[in-house]
């Protein structure tokens, strides 16, 4: 599923318009990027968790030449699934 078609299950299942459902579903997506900017974390119960994680630095490996390389410390995003989406895929 790609954003277009969940805009549309979205209008569908909440009888909004397209450009209405268009809006929150950015609006839902700007939330999460900005707490997880700032470093917190969302926490839909039953849905999932999003949060931030630190990957540390490490060394690592070019696949084509074989030269070590050195791979510079980073925040990621992380979500880990809630016990409803877990239940639901399974």
């Amino acid at each position: 599923m790609n954003k277009k078609e969940l805009i549309d299950a979205v209008a569908g299942q909440a009888d909004l318009s397209k450009a209405d459902a268009g809006r929150a579903v950015d609006a839902v997506t700007n939330t999460i990027t900005k707490e997880l900017s700032k470093g917190g974390d969302v926490r839909l119960i039953g849905f999932g968790t999003f949060s931030v994680s630190q990957r540390s630095a490490r060394t690592g490996r070019n696949p084509r030449t074989g030269k070590e390389i050195k791979i510079a410390a980073k925040k990621v995003a992380k979500f880990k699934a809630g016990a409803g989406l877990s239940g639901s895929v399974n």
